[in-house]
């Protein structure tokens, strides 16, 4: 008479599938892996049905705007002509790194594009009495005018992108867990900054005082004025 051995495990039971422990530990994984293949399905048959007529709208994202209405904070009175304006763009390579961390760890560097326009003015409020000279026919003027100034650059949202962005691990988990807008504020004052370099250095003051020049001998001129002659200065003090 033969005797059979019947493989149990440390809590008795037979077979080969292991304590039932671990057997309800993995029977309890089943359905988490299968909703997450179940997403993964989802978005690939979104991303390539989308491409087929008739089942895009499937999987079409809706945009809804629930701003609220724009709110006037103040209203301030202009005296500046501004007579010119220019259209810069800029070209932003930003890199922040960490001082004892590699770059694949800790730090971010950002490629962007900046387009705005930057205006040049003349303020024909800041002109005093004595700022215009009239003889008594009243067929000559000379004006003094205070020197044109230059805007603040102001970024076109439109013509203004993101080129690149790189990031490390750290700064990825930091972006994960929350919003980081001061890294797109710090490329906008960047981009800002480096087209008012370029417009003080454009000759834009210059074009701006020759185009009122011409505005106001125009003005003038059609008031019955012969001679309107303008001039630029500081004022004193």
């Amino acid at each position: 008479m033969t005797s059979t051995d019947v493989r149990t495990d440390s809590s008795g039971d037979p077979g080969h599938g292991g304590t039932p422990r671990r057997r309800a530990r993995m029977r309890g994984c089943l359905p988490f892996a299968g909703v997450c293949a179940a997403a993964l399905v989802l978005l690939f048959l979104g991303s390539r049905l989308s491409l087929l007529p008739g089942l895009g709208d499937l999987f079409e994202e809706e945009t809804t705007d629930r701003s609220g209405p724009a709110v006037l904070k103040s209203i301030q009175d202009m005296s500046a002509y501004e007579a010119a304006s220019g259209n810069f763009q800029v070209v932003v390579d930003l890199e922040k790194d960490a001082k004892f961390l590699p770059d694949a760890v800790r730090g971010t560097r950002t490629l962007y594009v900046g387009a705005g326009t930057v205006g040049a003015s003349v303020d024909l409020g800041r002109v005093g009495a004595d700022g215009v000279t009239v003889n008594e026919d009243r067929t000559t003027a000379e004006i003094v005018l205070p020197h044109a100034v230059l805007g603040k650059p102001a970024l076109d949202p439109d013509r203004s992108y993101a080129v690149s962005k790189q990031r490390g691990l750290l700064d990825r988990l930091g972006d994960f867990f929350s919003d980081n807008p001061g890294s797109e504020q710090a490329v906008n004052k960047l981009a800002a900054r480096h087209i008012g370099k370029a417009a003080e250095e454009s000759g834009l003051t210059k074009r701006a005082e020759k185009n009122t020049t011409s505005m106001l001998q125009g003005l003038l001129g059609s008031l019955g004025f012969e001679k309107v002659t303008v001039r630029y200065s500081d004022p004193p003090g």
